[in-house]
């Protein structure tokens, strides 16, 4: 048996907290019934959501993957090298967030559409770690002026004030809330330097931990509960 909310959750259109609210509103059935707040089903049941069927596996996939460094994030097969040429999982799943392809580090792969679409949401500040190598010294100056934010001439705006802290006399950390093209890199550029290598280690709270490139985990449970816990106060 599985709770109605976590069943509509689990198959993306909503999250739990928004599925109860769905089944209130009376938009859901169950075996030609109308639905009720907190009632669990199980697999055999028929389940429509304004009158159509939900349906597909139940089982929520998520997983921590690191990707490396020259892979193009994409499954298109004309693209030499794709995630199709270095990943492989018997479930479909998908990522949520792009790495460009000269920087490596932590993706995220779900088959969770609503989980994807709250993590992609700029508006919601979910941060995300990255750890970089740059061609010269790193300054206390550069460090300040990264932190308050930087003008982008190419994309006409100003980044959002980030946290930034030196890890080497090369090296940074930065922690971001969004997510612009190649935002890191553009940064740098703007203030004189140029990245040699970008890694990003941390979204949210999943971290990339011991994975090595091409590797993949399952988050725990744990992970998921706090992942969840964080997309619901930013909704």
């Amino acid at each position: 048996m599985i709770r109605l909310n976590k069943y509509l959750s689990s198959h993306g259109f909503c999250s739990r907290r928004e599925g109860d609210r769905i089944i209130e509103a009376g938009r859901v059935t169950v075996n030609g019934k109308k639905a009720l707040v907190g009632m669990k089903i199980s697999l055999e049941d028929e389940v429509c959501l304004d009158g159509k069927p939900v349906t597909g596996d139940v089982s929520r996939v998520c997983l921590a993957y690191y990707k490396p460094d020259g892979i193009v994030c994409t499954f298109e097969p004309r693209e030499k090298e794709n995630l199709l040429s270095v990943f492989s999982y018997p479930k479909r799943v998908t990522y949520a967030g792009r790495l460009d392809k000269a920087s490596e580090g932590l993706l995220i792969f779900t088959n969770d559409g609503y989980l994807i679409d709250r993590m992609m949401r700029a508006r919601n500040y979910h941060e995300k770690e990255y750890v970089v190598r740059v061609s010269q010294k790193v300054t206390q100056k550069f460090i300040d002026q990264m932190s308050k934010g930087v003008y982008l001439p190419g994309l006409e705006v100003n980044t959002r004030p980030c946290k930034v802290f030196m890890t080497g006399p090369s090296e940074f950390h930065i922690i971001l809330t969004q997510g612009l093209n190649r935002q890191i890199r553009r940064m740098c550029e703007e203030l004189g330097y140029q990245v040699k290598n970008l890694k990003r280690i941390r979204v949210m709270n999943i971290t990339l931990g011991g994975l090595r490139p091409g590797e993949y985990r399952e988050l725990s449970a744990d992970e998921l509960n706090m992942l969840d816990k964080q997309l619901e106060k930013r909704q």
